[in-house]
């Protein structure tokens, strides 16, 4: 308990010693985990919409994210920094982090178009409505609650594995952890895994507050004023969005 005190007071005293202070180590931390976010958006959005409307490639990209999950993040920084070089050890640092979080939003892009009732969109057809405005006025809007919450999963994998960046002299609140432990700095240790967890904390409850406000505004409304179960196709969708495991689902 004395050491948590000291970890605590060593947060608050505004020395940091040796190592960067912390409003500078919390912004390298986010720095990379938004970098990588936006690149591993920029890659598995689209192609998980793509999926999702047209049912082609499920399986493919459900192999290739189970097997992109398999990658220990820390040998593949390692791998990457030796062959791009020590002259571009944040070019391996990103391309590990993309990889990291490119299958929970890959799942969150496509899975949220999963759980999306088949008969809404047969109504959007017998409306007149083109491909285009079917993807654009009802797949992506109710699908954006499981996309939110792929990427709620992935930025809190990046947050989290970005403290290994200090290994390889990148900064941020690894730096503490990392740094700290030959030479014996317990309390610098624990303040830097306070930080990590409390910057994880924080940002996981603003993701969630803007998972809930993404719903759109009718589904709301319906869902409070007449409740119902999740259907299995849901909650199926929901299960692999943030990752986990799941039943495969029942044959008729």
């Amino acid at each position: 308990m004395n050491l948590v005190g000291e970890a605590i007071a060593w947060i608050f005293s505004g020395d940091p010693g040796q190592f960067d202070s912390i409003p500078v180590a919390i912004g390298v931390q986010l720095l990379y985990t938004l970098i990588s976010i936006l690149i591993a958006g920029a890659i598995a959005i689209p192609l998980g919409w793509y999926i999702g409307h047209t049912g082609k490639g499920r399986e493919t990209a459900v192999a290739i994210s189970g097997a992109a999950r398999a990658i220990p993040s820390f040998g593949l920084l390692i791998l990457l920094t030796l062959l791009l070089g020590v002259l571009h050890k944040p070019e391996a640092a990103v391309i590990s982090f993309v990889i990291l979080a490119i299958p929970s939003l890959l799942a969150g892009a496509y899975t949220g178009f999963e759980a999306i009732d088949r008969r809404v969109i047969d109504a959007g057809r017998s409306m007149g409505m083109t491909e285009t405005q079917i993807l654009w006025r009802i797949e992506v809007p109710l699908g954006l609650p499981l996309l939110v919450g792929g990427i709620r999963a992935a930025t809190l994998q990046v947050l989290a594995t970005v403290t290994i960046a200090a290994y390889i002299g990148l900064g941020g609140l690894g730096q503490y952890i990392i740094a700290a432990i030959p030479l014996r700095r317990f309390d610098i240790l624990i303040g830097g895994a306070i930080l990590v967890a409390l910057l994880a904390l924080i940002t996981d409850g603003l993701f969630a507050l803007l998972q809930h406000l993404v719903v759109p505004r009718g589904i709301r409304a319906a869902g409070v004023s007449q409740p119902q179960r999740r259907s299995a196709r849901q909650r199926r969708a929901e299960t692999i969005a943030v990752g986990a495991p799941t039943a495969p689902p029942a044959t008729p």
